[in-house]
């Protein structure tokens, strides 16, 4: 049986539709229970008992493009609300996903977007795009009829482009009044981010290099160069702005029907952004660039730690001029967090270490040469308190941590993060022991930059083995996943989260992401519906059952 059939017993006992309370920092107006801004194709929902958070919540990890569907990689539409229903029939309360920022076509990083305010115009779904009379049933059929083992970026931007452009021609033809209305009205609310984002992508796909390379005009961004291209771009300017408008519609809708069913949705927001991206074009002052080329002066990184990597990381993204963002009392930051927390439920902070000190590579230069600098610190996360309220944020603080970065994490209680993966070395003093972890933390099995709960035992060494079979009671070893997912679940930690690849017991050729490294095996990963049986999920309701986590009824 498969996970149909659950949720289809699920409902029948409670209903297709649930109402989850405000979340932390969330406005009266953002409440799922008031009436949502304009969406597409909005689900039906029957009414079933209310359900309030539970303090103890449970989630899994799972990136859009990794839903299953036709169109090369996974998106917003009909695929993303079942997994919805999954996570809601299992009592899950939490849905994490990556950053959804539009990647680039050479390492489809999620970590390494164009913008990060824009979203990926590739996770838009060209079904409903047909339930909204922008494309018709026979476009969607150029797409083939079953759903790849891995994504395909190729094939999705090919196809997603064509049938992108059929529907941007459409809106702009035949939209109704008030549709066009609300799309001039998202125009003027992101127009600080849009209107720099949409002409870089115009200009970007007719140059077809990074931008340091346009020429010099565009490259530095004078006023007679930049009006000339908008003129000469309109078309592909308002294109731009049109798949812009349609991703937050369709987000929204997304984000709408999984808080009505007691889902909440972590988001991801990585602490550098790409230097081949509209934020460093349009923002230079705020990063340390050569004032000639505008390479990177400082490359963004982290130095050898035991965890990640025996050399360091360097990423090659710039770093800031945390002294110029200052000076505007970190006003782009904060538009960009303010974003974050309108287009999630929490938001999950990437590499916050770099936040208190951030270590800097000169460019060109190994990892290992890098050096300490410090981070706007507690002034940074004052000044978005003032400007943004409750900031409902989980901290990333894996990897090389100093003391000076727990006492801010600390100062500001944030949640921070255990990883089962990283217990069974050094023990018993190892922080992520599950009775180390402090209860207002976040325990994960694992992660997507780890391997699989599956491929991270295989792999281990046998001193590790031996510490954790004897820590997990010496589960068989078919059974390893859920001895992890049990132990992060029965934990005092507030919330626990598992990748969805734990849950069906995959080995290591699921893994998300092999850090430090370019390929097509990073990032591809997706699932099938048959891979998930009645009884994986029936498994997973009993645990977070067991352990508390499952929504209260009220």
């Amino acid at each position: 049986m498969r996970a149909r059939s659950l949720l289809a017993r699920r409902s029948a006992r409670m209903g297709a539709g649930s109402t989850s309370a405000l979340s932390e920092g969330q406005t009266d107006a953002e409440s799922p229970t008031k009436s949502p801004a304009p969406s597409v194709a909005e689900p039906g929902r029957s009414v079933m008992t209310p359900l309030e958070p539970s303090p103890r919540r449970s989630g899994l990890i799972l990136h859009p493009t990794s839903l299953p569907g036709r169109f090369g990689l996974g998106d917003l539409g009909p695929e993303a609300r079942r997994f919805v229903d999954v996570l809601s029939a299992t009592g899950q309360q939490l849905w994490q996903i990556l950053p959804l920022g539009p990647v680039h076509e050479e390492w489809f990083s999620p970590y390494a977007a164009y913008s990060a305010f824009a979203g990926n115009p590739l996770l838009l779904s060209p079904e409903v795009l047909c339930e909204q009379g922008l494309l018709s049933a026979d476009a969607l059929e150029e797409a083939p009829p079953s759903c790849l083992e891995r994504v395909d970026f190729g094939q999705a931007i090919e196809l997603k482009w064509r049938l992108l452009a059929k529907a941007s021609q459409a809106f702009f033809r035949r939209a109704p009044a008030s549709l066009r209305h609300q799309f001039e009205q998202f125009q003027h609310e992101a127009r600080e981010w849009l209107d720099d984002y949409a002409l870089y992508m115009a200009i970007r796909q007719g140059q077809g290099r990074a931008w340091r390379r346009w020429e010099e005009g565009l490259r530095r961004r004078e006023p007679g160069a930049l009006e000339a291209a908008r003129r000469q771009l309109a078309e592909d300017v308002l294109h731009q702005q049109y798949l812009q408008f349609e991703f937050h519609r369709q987000w929204g809708a997304l984000k709408t029907y999984a808080n009505s069913r007691g889902v909440r949705i972590l988001g991801d927001v990585s602490i550098y952004v790409s230097q081949n991206s509209a934020d460093v074009w349009a923002h230079r002052e705020y990063f340390q660039l050569s004032p000639e080329t505008f390479a990177p002066a400082v490359e963004s990184g982290t130095p050898p730690d035991g965890v990640f990597s025996t050399e360091g990381q360097r990423w090659g993204m710039p770093v800031y001029d945390w002294q110029r963002l200052a000076q505007e009392e970190y006003r782009w930051w904060a538009a960009r967090l303010r974003q974050s927390f309108e287009r999630f439920d929490h938001v999950r902070l990437d590499h916050f270490g770099g936040f208190e000190s951030y270590w800097a590579i000169p460019s060109g230069s190994p990892a290992r040469e890098g050096r300490w600098a410090p981070g706007p610190g507690k002034a940074f996360f004052d000044a978005m308190r003032r400007q943004l309220g409750p900031l409902p944020v989980v901290v990333e603080d894996l990897g090389f941590i100093t003391p000076a970065m727990r006492e801010l994490r600390d100062a500001f209680g944030f949640p921070g993060m255990c990883v089962l993966q990283y217990a069974f070395k050094q023990t018993p003093d190892n922080p992520h022991l599950p009775y180390k972890c402090r209860p207002g933390c976040v325990i994960y099995t694992g992660t997507h930059d780890t391997n699989t709960a599956m491929g991270w035992f295989q792999a281990a060494s046998a001193p590790e083995q031996r510490a954790a079979l004897e820590y997990l009671g010496g589960p068989p070893p078919g059974a390893l996943h859920w001895a992890l997912i049990r132990q992060a679940w029965s934990s005092v930690a507030q919330w626990s989260l598992a990748p969805l690849q734990d849950v069906m017991g995959l080995g290591a050729g699921a893994r998300m992401n092999h850090p430090g490294t370019a390929g097509p095996l990073n990032w591809s990963w997706r699932f099938r519906w048959e891979q998930l049986p009645d009884e994986v999920l029936a498994q997973l309701a009993l645990l977070t059952k067991t352990y508390g986590r499952l929504p209260i009824a009220s």
